[in-house]
């Protein structure tokens, strides 16, 4: 199977299900539901075949595809993963057929086109496969610009409260942030020898000055892609008006682009610029820990709340990245995957909330639990998993990044490990409002509080709380094949990990 195109075929595929959903028609909206959601799980399979076949300690870059598409400017449409983006390509296989049974009543609660509706999902899920496969510095760029085009729509046409303001938000945003990339593609391809292969240009000599450059061009966009302090303050507009399926995949994968970028294009393309510009990047860490989780812990929109835990999260996966250890970056790559998972569910189940309410605001809640315990114990377990609780998949990744960085940078994994505290404030004081306590008496006289988890809502919970659980025991089978990724890419920008000092150790305790 190694030799079947795996790549083009996972990209292509949701293309063809979102033109034969959309085609349907308007009047037959289950239909739509259902066609979209069985050519979800097609992918599902097709990625979980692509995962078996995947050998960990074979070729870094495996499933290459290349087909020539514009050979006068040497672009060729070339698809290639490795380990970082094999996992990518799985979180997305799995959220996505979750998202569209969780979104099963969304569009026919806006008053829309329900099978536009799903056929946007199909492809967003086309466009963030084709990123995440990308082997071509401006294929990648394409995709990078065009998955825009479906959240944009995800969230302006059927999105809540502000839903125009926060999509037109959305989208500046990341076109700025595009457009500096493309001046630094064009300069790249420039200055490497008329060649968008990513390969080749590794192997380009770029003299100081200009590696900085377009190290900044790329960076620039990565970090409002991600996003990064200062540049987050899109992300709560666009997470708290997108509906929650589209806002579990706009925080769970889309905003990993952003941080996939750094580790695939930054780092190993401009080693030098990486490591000038890595205290920047640390502090911008940090300071976007410590920020967003104190801005959660004052907010009164679920929804708001837990797009700001996505930025003090991503603060730690740049932590990870910059520290330039194998343990850190294993743990950035990990996070990546674990806070979809994690935030992809508590989301999906703030959606479930919010839905049976009417309400995004945490004052309209009070003990909720007590009329829909099911539902409360799922979003403990949700507010758990985000502030990385022993035995849960965050943990993992969150120790690996704070253990890594602290045997290079000891300030910078201490003000970090504020952010678990201010975490287990946020997540705690979430819940306490909503589920626990005194009942609210509004409560009782609202007819979707009286109904908890389906069996439908079952189904979408029950996988990603598995894997959360799973990884966070046995991480093995994910760090096996992230591990040859990161030290890769640890090789590409000549970083090794400090020596062990147990025998000085040993020596002072004797003295």
């Amino acid at each position: 199977m190694s030799n079947f195109p795996f790549l083009s075929v996972l990209t292509v595929a949701p293309l063809v299900g979102a033109l034969v959903v959309a085609l349907l028609p308007r009047h037959r909206p289950e239909l739509a539901k259902q066609v979209a959601f069985v050519w979800s799980l097609l992918v599902l399979v097709l990625s979980v075949v692509m995962w078996v076949s995947f050998k960990a300690g074979g070729d870094r870059f495996q499933f290459r595809e290349s087909y020539s598409w514009i050979p006068n400017w040497g672009v060729n449409f070339t698809f290639a993963a490795d380990g970082i983006a094999l996992v990518m390509l799985m979180l997305i296989a799995v959220l996505v057929p979750l998202v569209i049974l969780a979104s099963w009543h969304d569009a026919d609660a806006s008053k829309r086109s329900v099978p536009v509706y799903f056929a946007l999902l199909l492809v967003l899920e086309c466009t963030m496969i084709g990123v995440f496969a990308a082997a071509d510095v401006f294929l990648f760029y394409v995709f990078f610009e065009v998955m825009l085009v479906p959240m944009y729509f995800l969230i302006g046409s059927y999105g809540g409260h502000q839903r125009q303001y926060a999509a037109v938000k959305f989208f500046l945003y990341s076109l700025v942030g595009g457009l500096f990339m493309l001046a630094a593609v064009i300069g790249l391809w420039v200055v490497g020898g008329k060649t968008f292969d990513w390969q080749a240009l590794s192997q380009v000599d770029i003299s100081t000055g200009t590696e900085r450059w377009l190290f900044l061009g790329f960076f620039l966009a990565f970090a409002i892609k991600a996003p990064f302090f200062p540049f987050h303050t899109w992300l709560p507009d666009a997470g708290g008006a997108a509906p929650a399926g589209a806002a579990a995949l706009l925080v769970g994968v889309l905003d990993k682009v952003g941080t996939f970028g750094i580790l695939r294009y930054c780092l190993p393309l401009f080693p030098e610029a990486s490591k000038w510009f890595a205290p920047w990047a640390l502090a911008l860490g940090v300071i976007g820990i410590v920020y967003a989780a104190l801005l959660a812990v004052g907010q009164n929109d679920l929804k708001r709340l837990v797009s700001y835990t996505s930025i003090a999260h991503f603060g730690f996966i740049g932590v990870g990245i910059f520290a330039f250890t194998t343990q850190a970056g294993t743990g950035a790559v990990l996070y990546m995957l674990n806070h979809g998972l994690a935030t992809g569910l508590l989301f999906l189940v703030v959606g479930m909330l919010i839905s049976r309410r009417g309400s995004a605001l945490i004052s309209d809640f009070g003990g909720a639990g007590k009329l829909v315990p099911v539902l409360a114990g799922v979003l403990f377990f949700a507010g758990l998993a985000s502030l990385a609780l022993p035995g849960t998949a965050p943990f993992i990744s969150e120790f690996l990044v704070l253990i890594g960085t602290f045997t290079v940078n000891k300030p910078v994994a201490v003000i970090a490990t504020l952010g678990i505290i201010l975490a287990a404030a946020y997540v705690l004081w979430m819940v306490q409002r909503t589920t626990q306590g005194t009942l609210n008496p509004a409560l009782t006289e609202v007819d979707g509080m009286r109904r908890d988890l389906n069996l439908r809502e079952k189904v979408v919970v029950a996988p990603l709380v598995a894997l959360i659980v799973l990884l966070g025991f046995f991480p093995k089978p994910v760090t096996d094949v992230i591990n040859p990724a990161v030290q890769a890419t640890m090789d590409d920008i000549g970083k090794t990990d400090p020596a062990p000092s147990v025998g000085g150790t040993v020596q002072e305790a004797a003295k």
